[in-house]
């Protein structure tokens, strides 16, 4: 969704009639009460009623995108450059609140300089009851979603602008916690070029996508037809079920997932899913090409997607600590907005490197398998390539866990287990044999219960395999969502607590 286009900057009246369907707009708005204003004050609030014809710098209210309901609030940059004063802030509360209360999706477009200077420290502290009021709204697990324009900074920048469950920006924006002209002034040089605008955002992993206006309704009709779900769908049980391990020894099957034809996730989502949102980056200025965030349907069953990506000519994707928080980050969507879990699992391994070591990789593997393991959400994983060492077990933990038959998992590729424990990697064939990598053996041991037959190699048939597999996904998603957190979490912990275990113990030894 990256672009380079130029846009012309709408006032909040003409964003509004840009994404909400025709007279479809209602307005929430009230009679501004304002603060004792001096003189001085009181004219630059005549003057900007005069101007853009409108009360204060933000409008709220509700409206329809594509026949759904959703509340609104829009900044009035012409208003005192957008600022938010009292009676901005106690009107974007009360429509956050109201968009609450009445079980609203919320579209915030800021365009601000931040808070209004001509009423100082109080108004400054306005922007604590606003993220209040935006906290409440998403633990209500309702979508907040923020669309960044031309131009938000300051206060507005560092509260409401970045606390949405998907932010996209408007081309060219200026988007920063400075303001350029301050910046300036205070210390004499102009502020570094192209750092503040949306499209180094987007390649900072700071936001998720970078939209015109009039492509706006059509992204937040796509969210919100995957995060706003209905009554769970009966899903016939698919033909995958009776599906057994291959019978190829392991070696065959590590061979097989290699080939660089093999479908990997982005395949997966473009065949075998119904509606996809990528996201992008970990919203705290990190992007790591090792991993692919999404929101997706597959079937009628929604849900958050994390998982890894096959390297493209010439480019590294090893899984870095960075992946992993981004990881998190879907972790903690799924979390909060109510939808179940899919990590998808093909790596060779996690990075190797001094980057990855000194940006807390370890500890981001761990970190990993903590949240998973007690997420309060259903989850899916699926083994559809390789799965070497940490990073695959990061993604692993699951309630169900999907397999394709020449899927495989290991503590290390099989050249390094043979490199262990023999010096050399001529006996990688034997290892994998020998340490039960492949799905026959995680089948029989109770990690996998539903395999995906490939006919063979899925390289020779990626549609028809992922379209299995979509459908396959689909029903596990379904099945888990007829059962609540307190049942499945129990039976999660319970899974991999017994995994290897011993089937029988003679009691404990005096």
């Amino acid at each position: 969704m990256l672009t380079q286009q130029k846009v012309r900057h709408l006032d909040a009246t003409e964003l509004i009639a840009a994404v909400l369907d025709p007279g479809s707009y209602r307005s929430w708005d009230g009679p501004v009460v304002d603060p004792e204003p001096g003189p001085e004050y009181r004219q630059d609030l005549a003057a900007a009623r005069a101007k853009t014809g409108v009360d204060e710098s933000v409008l709220t209210g509700e409206g329809l995108i594509r026949g759904r309901r959703v509340a609104v609030i829009a900044s009035e940059f012409r208003f005192l450059a957008g600022s938010i004063g009292l009676a901005a802030a106690e009107r974007i509360v009360n429509a956050v609140e109201r968009a609450t209360q009445e079980g609203l999706p919320l579209l915030a477009g800021p365009a601000s300089g931040g808070t209004r200077m001509q009423e100082g420290t109080i108004a400054f502290l306005s922007m604590i009851k606003i993220s209040a009021a935006v906290r409440a709204h998403r633990h209500a697990g309702l979508p907040y979603l923020v669309y960044l324009r031309h131009p938000t900074t300051g206060g507005v920048m560092a509260s409401w602008g970045s606390l949405g469950h998907i932010t996209v920006a408007e081309p060219g924006a200026l988007l920063g916690f400075l303001g350029p002209r301050v910046y300036e002034a205070l210390y004499g040089i102009p502020f570094p070029e192209n750092v503040q605008v949306a499209e180094n955002l987007f390649d900072k992993g700071l936001v998720d996508a970078v939209v015109p206006p009039w492509q706006l309704s059509d992204v937040i009709d796509r969210a919100l037809s995957i995060l706003v779900t209905g009554p769970d769908p009966q899903v016939a049980p698919p033909r995958t079920l009776s599906v057994k391990p291959s019978e190829a020894g392991a070696w065959a099957s590590i061979e097989i997932s290699r080939n660089p034809r093999r479908p990997d996730l982005r395949q997966l989502l473009a065949h075998g899913a119904r509606d996809v949102l990528p996201l992008n980056g970990t919203g705290q200025g990190e992007k790591d090409p090792g991993l692919l965030l999404a929101l997706a349907r597959f079937g009628q069953k929604s849900c958050v997607v994390i998982g890894h990506t096959r390297p493209r000519p010439s480019q590294q994707t090893a899984m870095g600590p960075a992946s992993l928080r981004e990881a998190r980050r879907g972790m903690r969507l799924a979390e909060e907005l109510g939808l179940p879990l899919l990590t998808v699992i093909d790596t060779a391994g996690a990075a190797l490197s001094k980057e990855a070591e000194e940006g807390g990789l370890a500890g981001e593997i761990a970190r990993s398998l903590h949240d998973l393991i007690g997420l309060s959400s259903p989850t899916v994983s699926v083994l559809l390539g390789q799965g070497a060492g940490g990073g695959a077990l990061a993604l692993l933990p699951a309630d169900r866990t999907i397999a394709a038959q020449h899927a495989w998992l290991s503590p290390l590729p099989p050249e390094g287990a043979s490199a262990i424990v023999h010096r050399n990697t001529d006996f990688a064939p034997a290892m994998s044999e020998a340490q039960g990598v492949n799905v026959a053996s995680l089948f029989a041991n109770g990690l996998v219960q539903h395999v995906i037959d490939e006919r063979g190699d899925a390289a020779l048939e990626a549609k028809a395999f992922c379209q299995r597999l979509g459908q396959a996904i689909e029903y596990e998603l379904a099945t888990l969502a007829s059962a609540g957190i307190g049942e499945l979490l129990p039976q999660r912990l319970d899974k991999y607590r017994n995994l290897g275990a011993p089937t029988s113990t003679t009691g404990a030894q005096a």
